[in-house]
């Protein structure tokens, strides 16, 4: 029953405009927002009827009088209207389960409608739940495919470059020397050491940021082929082991197996030594971050130095990192850096919310909400669709309770 329904046309019938609803983002710390009045222009130019929730973009430097000016209508926080009428629902981050039970909220969200965010899908299948047996279908942006036709789309990638450029920010604020070397009448200051653990968005980003300061970088990364890439911003790459390397797959680095860990965490002894700043940036889509630097490896670097640990959220690349928390062991400061895209709202809004219109572009044709569940594009982050769980083998765990 499902196999057919996943083939036909998703289309709201009967409506003459689509309605797309930008809430207030739920979670604590969030300060971006879904749509920003360059995107709310494009929306409306496609037959969209754009609602957003009061306050919505305040925290982003977005007022409401700047979104009526582009052709929202401004609906009161909390109001019920909104989410029953809504044909499609773009959010920042997974909204908080307990929402579901809101006067105004995703519990109110009518069967057929569609939920498109950062839903955080490996994490999140209680939420899931609760909007499949309510017949909502959502769209998780962590799993578009990394496909030429989803470039516009990748709102991974647009936050990633933030949250590089903001850890080097972080660093360099916490370091206790300068990142540049400076030649003075008192004599002549060093660069800083820089390494960076993950040379995929995040990290190069973290690259070109240091490298603007004046920082002296080396990388390392699991994919030789990331050589190239370091080497044209101006930083040295340490060649991987070859012992198992993982490599990567779907443009994403595969887990690495224990001997390879092993073998990569002691390649690193002697560069920590060194180092004054690390950025870590390590993670395996749906899978723990691998731990790269260890206690003992900690104690390597310099008292005084600062560790930025990106894949925090993840279980971390670092021991002892602690999420949004800056924790002290042995004079080595080591910040648990979690959603640094929020702390640069203004432009990460911006580039989220092209992301968003980009994706509802090619899902709106003559003014309808249209699209095929089976699109090479759409088919790997439709999570739930009219009634049916279409990604169980997220959770492997609820292939035990379906068979």
């Amino acid at each position: 029953m499902c196999a057919e329904k996943l083939h036909r046309e998703c289309r709201c019938a009967g409506n003459p405009v689509i309605r797309v609803f930008v809430p207030r983002e739920r979670r604590a710390g969030e300060q971006r927002v879904a749509a920003t009045p360059e995107t709310v222009r494009r929306l409306t130019g496609w037959g969209c009827q754009v609602g957003l929730e009061a306050g919505a973009g305040r925290s982003a430097g977005f007022d409401d009088g700047l979104f009526a000016e582009a052709g929202a209508e401004i609906t009161a926080f909390d109001a019920a209207d909104p989410w029953q009428q809504a044909d499609v629902v773009l959010t920042v981050q997974a909204p908080p389960l307990e929402t579901a039970a809101e006067a105004g909220g995703y519990g109110l969200l009518r069967s057929g409608s569609l939920l498109i965010g950062l839903l955080d899908p490996y994490a999140n299948r209680p939420l899931f739940d609760r909007l499949n047996s309510a017949g909502v279908s959502t769209l998780a942006l962590e799993l578009l495919p990394r496909i030429s036709r989803a470039q516009t789309m990748d709102a991974l990638s647009s936050q990633a470059n933030i949250a590089g450029y903001k850890a080097v920010l972080l660093a360099a604020a916490e370091l206790d020397r300068f990142f540049p070397m400076l030649m003075t009448a008192a004599g002549t200051v060093q660069p800083a050491k820089v390494l960076v653990l993950g040379a995929g968005v995040a990290g190069l980003q973290a690259v070109a940021t240091a490298r603007r300061l004046g920082a002296v970088v080396k990388v390392s990364d699991v994919r030789p082929a990331a050589k190239e890439q370091v080497e044209s911003l101006g930083a040295r790459f340490i060649d991987p082991p070859s012992l198992d390397a993982p490599g990567e797959t779907g443009g994403y680095a595969r887990q690495a197996g224990v001997a390879f860990l092993e073998a990569q965490r002691q390649q690193l002894a002697l560069h920590l030594q060194e180092a004054d700043v690390v950025i870590t940036t390590a993670q395996v889509p749906g899978k723990p971050a691998p731990l790269l630097i260890t206690e003992e490896l900690l104690a390597q670097l310099r008292p005084g130095a600062v560790v930025v640990d990106l894949a925090v959220a993840q279980g971390g690349n670092v021991a002892g990192s602690r999420l949004d928390q800056t924790v002290d062991v042995g004079g080595v400061r080591i910040l648990g850096a979690s959603n640094l895209p929020a702390s640069v709202p203004q432009h990460a809004s911006a580039l989220y919310a092209r992301n968003l219109a980009a994706l509802m572009e090619q899902l709106i044709e003559a003014g309808e909400l249209r699209f095929d569940p089976e699109d090479a594009l759409l088919d790997p982050c439709l999570i739930t669709h009219q009634g049916c769980c279409r990604r169980s083998d997220l959770w492997p765990a609820l292939e035990e309770v379906l068979a």
